[in-house]
């Protein structure tokens, strides 16, 4: 028999998991979701991708401001669930909110707790080298991901992953097992685990401020900055003025005193193989202001950025 259950939840990362629990046959009575926001030139309300999704479903939606006031905790309670899941929804949940459902408030959360707690756990786990990331069902509490880990599933991050290509694959993930974690919570076969106190991280949103390319880093570093902020807000760098996003390259290395052939942020070649702090950057593919993504090739038949511009920052910038 399924069971009762509230979906809180946001952007595309969230739907799979939704579509999860009602091909398992659980009841979801109501979706929780942020408000449509403006988006397009004509800037249209638009739903989120949960909304958007629960709505074909017929599902009731949800979408207050804030859980913290007495009418919305009441409209929540009055649900009588058996469990909430929440997936990366955007909204605090008070502790009325979260003692109100039989067995609690379930999370979705795309890292290896207590490793990445926080807002972009993707984007930092790549940004950071990290080996491998994966998927942890939590019990919720009232800490920031502190919860104890009802079940967790590994992946490695391979070097020419994204954040676009990792999300997908996390998203599929945490659908496949958020089903039966439910399962095993409800019939009691399952130990929580309480995260350890060592090994905590925090994964801070990403400020477009760090967009920027600083080529006195490494080039592993500016491989991984590139993959981390591949699709939003993408990596970037200036030629002539211009805003170049950065979308895919590959590391040079280089032996000896190669490194020093050229400071950090001079193009080696006229197709952008850019000189770093260790090793070069080759970059494949682009996309300049108003453009559409391209390969290199086809990039540079309408940009010329021959060997020996500096296209790092200025030291007054």
């Amino acid at each position: 028999m399924g069971l009762r259950l509230a979906y809180m939840g946001t952007p595309d990362f969230a739907v799979p998991a939704l579509k999860a629990l009602l091909d398992a046959g659980h009841e979801v009575v109501a979706v929780y979701s942020q408000p449509p926001s403006k988006a397009g030139r004509g800037k249209k309300l638009r739903p989120s991708p949960v909304h958007a999704f629960a709505e074909e479903r017929g599902i009731e939606i949800r979408t207050p401001k804030s859980l913290r006031t007495e009418d919305a905790q009441k409209e929540f309670a009055d649900l009588k669930l058996d469990a909430a899941i929440v997936a990366a929804y955007g909204l605090i949940l008070p502790k009325e909110i979260l003692e109100a459902p039989r067995l609690g408030c379930l999370n979705i959360h795309a890292s290896l707790l207590p490793r990445w707690r926080g807002a972009a756990p993707i984007h930092r786990a790549i940004m950071a080298g990290d080996n491998e990331t994966g998927i942890c069902i939590m019990q919720m509490d009232e800490g920031l991901d502190t919860g104890d880990v009802l079940a967790r599933e590994r992946v490695a991050i391979s070097d020419d992953m994204t954040t676009a290509s990792l999300h997908d694959i996390l998203s599929n993930m945490g659908a496949n097992l958020l089903v039966p974690t439910l399962t095993a919570l409800n019939d009691g076969t399952i130990t929580p685990e309480p995260q350890p106190e060592v090994g905590v991280t925090y994964a801070k949103k990403i400020d477009k401020s760090e967009a920027r390319l600083n080529w006195s880093q490494s080039a592993t570093d500016i491989s991984r900055v590139v993959r981390g902020l591949n699709p939003f807000p993408g990596a970037w760098f200036e030629v002539d003025g211009q805003r170049l996003k950065v979308l895919a390259g590959t590391i040079k290395q280089q032996a000896g005193g190669e490194d020093n052939q050229a400071d950090a942020g001079t193009t080696l070649s006229d197709h952008l193989l850019i000189q770093c702090g260790q090793d070069a950057y080759q970059i494949t593919r682009a996309q300049r202001a108003g453009k559409g993504a391209m390969d290199i090739n086809d990039l540079m038949r309408g940009l010329s950025v021959p060997a020996g511009t500096f296209v790092g920052e200025s030291p007054s910038s």
